[in-house]
């Protein structure tokens, strides 16, 4: 017979742990289905760890410059091993957090690959499982309700797929078998920007080739122009409106034939270049094929469509995460689990419990690149082309004494505004601790405040958060400090 629960997540990542957290925590019988590691991609090969190695960019970064705050440093050097070491260190203390975590709210775990025989059934192969089946390599389970948090993987190149040799993506670029010595970076979304900036902070040659006509295309213009100003202040080759036509990989390294594109300023000719590696961040794709989706669900180039509360087309089926509609974020993907959650629980008769249709205008993104970058909301352009008038504020790192003293006086802090009701529409960052800062904006966007609150709210001093006030006051010509 078997295994019978009100809940199914299948998927461990930050949105399907979450979720079967959120169960759990309503009363409702819950388990989780995952075939490799509890944490999913962002926790064990994505979000946290290439923040590791970040810090430890970062911490090298600052000690080259240790001149700059009156210090002396000298031998200074990067070990890549132990770099990477401490990577998976941080990875693995939080998987083994989110063991203890289910534990914790008797979630019961059933590791092994899962396929969907129905809405609300699931079988499990390939792990000793703890449940009916149990030692016989399948396992069968059903529930009232399964929540789909399967993910999505790299896309790789179709004429020059990822070898983890010399062609990567982001998997093996965090487990770097070497250290490359010029590197080609192809996608300046936030995934190729972290690894660029990683590398050439950790002392390679680095060529960023974006197709669109500027890097991290889904931010602000100003964002993009101040970026690429100030990566290839840094050292790095940005390309943009260009292109990767052709790549060859052998044992010593890699042949890239790159249309650079009239974005360069170059004559748009193809050249071949050599380089020691390459990583691919050219978006992701869905985990949702060969797992029984096909006849219960409707899809979008391979994305589960779901209302604002993660329904599918089945009735007892869900969906949250990069698996489903962006923006493909980890705390998207947690907020969609906690959402489905509730609303599962409401309707298994639950009535004190009431969940909140997802707004993705008030999901912040954050790129953890040199200098960071942070958003929430609509961009400039985005808002005059949905008809606002606006209102434009904008505020300068340089102007702020906590910057200044920090030896951070890079970057600055826009505002966009409704001109005629003063909401916030958007707000876009570059700076130091600019995605620690970006929240701020969030929970004021959640709370629907207008220039009035935050020009009324005491920002304390001194912080780089005063910049949000003055980014405000800008918008409206009481700008005090530039």
């Amino acid at each position: 017979m078997a295994d019978q629960y009100d809940v199914i997540v299948l998927g461990s990542g930050p949105g399907g742990y979450v979720a079967a957290i959120r169960c759990a925590q309503l009363g409702l019988k819950t388990a989780i289905v995952e075939r490799e590691n509890l944490g999913g991609i962002c926790l064990n090969w994505g979000c946290i760890p290439t923040k590791a190695l970040l810090r430890s960019a970062e911490i090298f970064h600052y000690m080259q410059h240790a001149g700059d705050y009156g210090l002396k440093a000298q031998g200074i050097e990067a070990d890549l091993e132990a770099v990477v070491k401490r990577s998976r260190g941080v990875a693995k203390q939080l998987n083994q957090g989110v063991t203890h975590l289910m534990k914790k709210n008797k979630i019961a775990v059933h590791m092994g690959e899962g396929t969907l025989t129905g809405p609300t059934s699931v079988t499990v192969k390939g792990a000793p499982g703890s449940g009916s089946g149990a030692g016989k390599g399948e396992e069968k389970l059903t529930a009232k309700h399964i929540i789909v948090a399967t993910g999505a993987r790299a896309r790789d190149l179709p004429f020059a797929p990822a070898d983890g040799k010399r062609i990567w993506t982001y998997r093996t670029a965090m487990t770097p078998p070497e250290m490359p010595k010029k590197l080609l970076v192809i996608g300046s979304g936030a995934i190729g920007i972290e690894f660029a900036s990683f590398y050439n902070d950790m002392g390679a040659e680095v060529t960023v080739v974006e197709m669109l006509d500027r890097i991290v295309p889904v931010e602000d213009h100003e964002v993009s122009a101040f970026l690429e100003k100030s990566l290839k202040k840094q050292g790095m080759t940005i390309l943009t409106g260009a292109g990767v036509e052709d790549i060859k990989a052998d044992a010593k390294g890699v042949k890239a034939k790159i249309n650079p594109g009239s974005g360069s300023g170059a004559s748009g000719k193809t050249v071949e270049q050599d380089f020691t590696h390459c990583i691919v961040a050219i978006g992701i794709v869905p985990n949702t094929e060969n797992i029984g989706l096909e006849k219960l669900v409707e899809m979008d180039r391979g994305f589960i469509q779901i209302d604002p509360y993660g329904r599918t087309k089945s009735k007892g089926l869900w969906a949250i995460g990069d698996c489903t509609p962006g923006p493909w974020l980890a705390h998207k993907a947690s907020h969609e689990g906690v959402t489905a959650a509730e609303a599962i629980a409401q309707e298994l008769g639950n009535k004190d419990v009431h969940p909140h249709p997802l707004d993705r205008n008030n999901i912040p993104g954050c790129t953890y690149c040199h200098p960071q970058v942070a958003s929430v909301g609509m961009t400039e352009a985005k808002a005059k082309e949905a008809g606002h008038e606006v209102k434009v504020g904008n505020f300068p790192f340089i102007g702020n004494g906590k910057a200044i003293a920090l030896g951070e006086a890079e970057g600055f802090i826009k505002t966009v505004f409704d001109a005629k009701t003063g909401e916030l529409l958007g707000a876009h960052m570059i700076g130091a601790e600019v995605t620690e800062l970006i929240q701020g904006y969030t929970v004021g966007k959640q709370l629907e405040t207008t220039e009035a609150e935050l020009m009324q709210t005491v920002f304390p001093h001194p912080t780089l958060s005063e910049m949000m006030h003055e980014s405000v006051l800008s918008a409206y010509g009481r700008a005090l400090h530039i």
